[in-house]
């Protein structure tokens, strides 16, 4: 009676082993990502990812059929919040009606049309724009985050792809994007490419074949724009001190 009673425990035990086994829970699948990446003369790069996406729909309100937005911080509109620390976090979704939000770890952000050389003299020999003839940095932070929002709304969106022109990118895989989904799981991080001419730029744009990228994270370089930093070029530098231009991305689409 005993042995049966165990032999029936065992064969539980076995039972219970074997779904342990069997029943797993399957590995979240990241969808395939296409990337282009481009330095020293990036325009046919960028021209090429601008075509990939389609028309740019500027700044008209609600969301798009097809197309892209791009952020270039030359506009006119822009020009009250040049050269200070005080550029509004959701200009281009209010004052422009692109559907982007920033958020920064840092105090701020700042347009600038003087290369940075206000903050740091040294700067105006290190920095380039791709578009004339302004640039963009968080200040306090070298981090920034980019929410979608269907243009001029409220409304959370996703996009499909996403670009960015970088200014003097020294160090390999320090300046990098990340992409999240709605939930909040990563997309992937990419690298930009290592300046290689003296204009300095490095272009990294990623694309999907659907519309899931909800936020980016823009990592540039490995410290913040400061008085007292230089760049690790300078003499005594020990920040490889990255900022961006034009930021292009897919039409923002109201997310599901």
């Amino acid at each position: 009676m005993h042995t049966m009673r165990f032999m029936a425990l065992a064969a539980l035990a076995v039972i219970a082993a074997c779904s342990v086994d069997t029943v797993t829970n399957p590995a979240p699948v990241i969808p395939q990502a296409t990337v282009l990446t481009a330095t020293g003369n990036i325009a046919p790069e960028v021209d090429a990812f601008r075509t990939l996406l389609g028309a740019s729909n500027g700044a008209t309100p609600g969301e798009q059929p097809g197309g892209r937005r791009e952020i270039s911080w030359d506009g006119a509109g822009a020009n009250p919040f040049d050269n200070k620390n005080d550029f509004p976090a959701d200009f281009f979704n209010t004052n422009v009606k692109s559907g982007a939000v920033f958020t920064t770890a840092g105090t701020g952000f700042r347009n600038d049309s003087t290369l940075f050389a206000e903050i740091n003299p040294a700067y105006a020999s290190q920095f380039n724009f791709f578009s004339a003839t302004k640039i963009f940095t968080p200040i306090g932070s070298n981090q920034l985050d980019q929410l979608f929002r269907v243009a001029g709304q409220p409304t959370p969106a996703v996009t499909r792809a996403y670009g960015v022109v970088f200014s003097d990118v020294d160090l390999a895989d320090k300046t990098t994007i990340e992409l999240f989904a709605v939930d909040g799981s990563s997309l992937g991080k990419f690298a930009a490419p290592v300046r290689t001419d003296p204009a300095g730029l490095s272009f990294l744009a990623v694309t999907f074949d659907q519309s899931i990228i909800a936020r980016v994270r823009i990592t540039l370089g490995t410290g913040a724009l400061a008085a007292n930093v230089n760049d690790v070029t300078a003499a005594g530098g020990t920040a490889d001190l990255v900022v961006l231009d034009n930021i292009i991305y897919g039409e923002p689409k109201k997310s599901l």
